[in-house]
């Protein structure tokens, strides 16, 4: 019985997810495709153990490690907002009104430099949304123009626009340093907010109510250079035993030195909790209470803090873990399984065939018969040495015949247990359940056996090619893409900073994120099938943590056609989505409404009692676009040079 058995067969999986959908034709878009295929690339040419979770814990490398040991989750579609019978959107040609505010002076507008050549510095910086939009406050709008000044623009009457007001200013300072990045905003609360001057400056004022008209100047109560220049992804205010802490989110793309591989950068966000206390007859003080520093390779597309800094959670092609607190490097225990088979050999070695199974066991030296102790049922077998532990004791995968079944001793050390299984049938992938200390030896026949089924699978033989493929890369199209199969959201517990639960997100492509409600976590929109669907983080429901609120029809394929495509999002209240290019087209989505006039379908000769309307408009300036947001009842596009309002009428 030979211990070690090696494998030398690259193979390649195929996954298909059969799409259900049948005619959701939109507008400048290719036909719909009835199915799509991933694929997974395996490597195997170890020894082949019996521990799946092992092997692809190795392939997956050691920042998945932990995230693996999290408690795997499905994001759960309520199938009453799903509509199977949608059929397209109907470009309508009513136009949208649009009003234009000209900027005193250019919104501050990140060059890239030599430097940023990395895909990550495209995502995090050239792909910058300038616009603000105050959940607390309908229709009202922040950005940052070329002088360093905070603007803000409320609108109530469309046809009367003022002039953006100004309710703060960087100064002249921060805009010297060399590296400086885009100044950001980011409001954590109706009268909190909080400022990045893109030098590495990190200011959280007090604002005032800002809907109310006056735009009151806003006031720093805390100032700090936190280092490297970052932007804001996210920040939330809460008061927990009368002590006011502000959670912020920051963003970097670091230089790794000591990189070899890759691009030789690397992805930062910093978690800062900034909180202030008041006690008798003193001034409220803010100071910087806890950093934490989590790193990765890729800019994440969604990163937001719980309400009251319980948790955290990040929608990310590439993992993230944590690696410093406070300064001081955070190093993260490997998980028990491989710690484990790394320090120990294999306890027992094992065989199998479809009616039997053939185990050997190592034994202390000198030991003799009488000295074992061995029991065998039908479900479970145990065996041990008197005097020692158990060495091997546990309930079997399957049943055998402890009648058919025997054992004897080999050279005074090993053990020869032959068991007969119950009945012929499937290999087991384990022999006691949930014990890691043996290897399984596979013979060379079934060596031989493995590498003929799956060589047909591999492009590196076409000669073992079987039958064509059913499907062929060169066939598919932009919208049939998705993510690689590492993209997923995952959410970190506060206090112990590990990840609790994973959706592993490679069939579905992110689209957008949206403030839907101040008091929660900003929702993200995924592109399910050809649908998108927004979901609605749940923090304080462990069981349920991301609700589906809403679904807009087709909107998954359509953007996906949409090639110069820069910014989406949608309605609060999801009235509406909305697509923008890099250059003056805007594309409006509404909701199904009921139709006032007849309509049939004449393909399938029915009466069409809702449709769904899709408008163009086309802006007039030849910027690039800025910035792009949307409230229940406007679109506000920015360019470096004016602010548009496009007013949706929803009635």
């Amino acid at each position: 019985m030979s211990p070690k058995c090696k494998i030398p067969v690259k193979t390649r999986f195929w996954d298909r997810e059969t799409k259900n959908s049948s005619s959701h034709d939109a507008p400048g878009g290719p036909p719909l495709r009835g199915s799509v295929w991933k694929q997974e690339n395996v490597n195997l040419s170890h020894h082949h153990r019996c521990s799946a979770s092992v092997l692809f814990g190795f392939c997956l490398g050691s920042g998945w490690m932990e995230v693996m040991a999290a408690a795997n989750y499905s994001l759960k579609v309520n199938r009453d907002l799903l509509d199977p019978n949608f059929e397209s959107y109907r470009l309508s040609l009513d136009p949208i009104p649009t009003y234009t505010v000209e900027l005193d002076a250019a919104v501050e507008e990140l060059q890239l430099k030599d430097a940023h050549y990395t895909l990550e510095h495209l995502r995090a910086f050239g792909m910058f949304n300038h616009l603000q939009l105050d959940p607390w406050y309908q229709d009202s709008v922040l950005f940052v123009d070329s002088r360093g000044r905070v603007l803000s623009l409320s609108v109530t009457l469309d046809t009367a626009l003022g002039k953006p007001k100004e309710v703060f200013s960087f100064g002249s300072e921060s805009g010297q340093a060399e590296d400086r990045l885009c100044a950001s905003i980011s409001l954590t609360s109706a009268t909190w907010a909080a400022l990045s001057d893109g030098a590495g400056q990190l200011l959280l004022l007090r604002t005032g109510r800002r809907g109310d008209g006056g735009h009151c100047r806003w006031e720093v109560l805390f100032s700090d250079h936190m280092g490297e220049p970052f932007t804001i992804l996210h920040s939330v205010s809460h008061v927990q035993g009368g002590c006011h802490s502000v959670e912020v989110l920051l963003l970097r793309v670091q230089k790794e030195p000591l990189e070899s591989t890759g691009s030789g950068y690397s992805v930062s966000l910093e978690w800062v909790t900034v909180g202030g206390a008041t006690g008798p007859g003193q001034e409220r003080k803010y100071e910087v209470r806890k950093r934490r520093v989590l790193s990765g390779k890729s800019v994440p597309h969604y990163a937001a803090v719980a309400p009251r800094g319980e948790g955290l959670m990040l929608a990310a092609e590439k993992p993230f873990v944590f690696t410093h607190i406070d300064g001081r490097p955070v190093e993260p225990p490997p998980p028990p399984e491989l710690k484990e088979l790394e320090k120990a050999d294999p306890l027992y070695f094992w065989q199998q065939t479809a009616a039997d199974l053939t185990v050997c066991i190592r034994l202390p030296g000198g030991v003799a018969k009488e000295d074992v102790s061995f029991r065998l049922t039908a479900d479970s077998l145990g065996v041990g040495v008197r005097g020692c532990p158990p060495l091997l004791e546990g309930q079997l995968y399957a049943a055998v015949d402890p009648e058919a079944s025997a054992w004897t001793i080999r050279d005074s050390n090993s053990l020869e247990v032959s068991l007969q299984k119950l009945g012929e049938g499937p290999m087991w992938p384990e022999l006691v359940l949930g014990n890691r200390r043996g290897e399984l030896v596979l013979s060379d026949q079934q060596a031989a056996l493995i590498h003929d089924r799956l060589t047909h699978l591999t492009s590196e033989d076409p000669n073992g090619e079987r039958e064509k493929p059913p499907c062929s890369s060169q066939e598919l199209e932009d919208c049939d893409g998705f993510p690689d199969d590492g993209f997923s959201l995952t959410h970190f517990d506060g206090e112990t900073l590990s990840p609790t639960q994973v959706v592993n997100l490679g069939g579905h492509q992110f689209l957008f994120s949206v403030d839907v409600d101040p008091s929660q976590m900003p929702c993200l929109c995924l592109r399910h099938d050809v649908d998108a669907l927004v979901w609605q983080p749940r923090p304080d429901r462990p069981g349920d943590l991301w609700e589906h609120v809403a679904t807009f029809n087709a909107l998954g394929y359509v953007q996906a056609s949409k090639r110069d495509r820069k910014f989406s999002t949608c309605a609060p209240d999801f009235s509406f989505a909305a697509l923008c290019e890099c250059l003056r087209r805007v594309f409006l989505y509404r909701q199904p409404s009921p139709v006032e006039t007849v309509l049939f379908n004449r393909k399938q000769g029915r009466q069409v009692g809702q449709v769904a309307k899709q408008q163009v408009s086309s802006l007039d300036s030849d910027k690039a676009v800025l910035g792009f947001r949307a409230s229940n009842e406007r679109l506000f596009v920015l360019t470096s040079s004016h602010l548009f309002v496009l007013k949706v009428d929803n009635k």
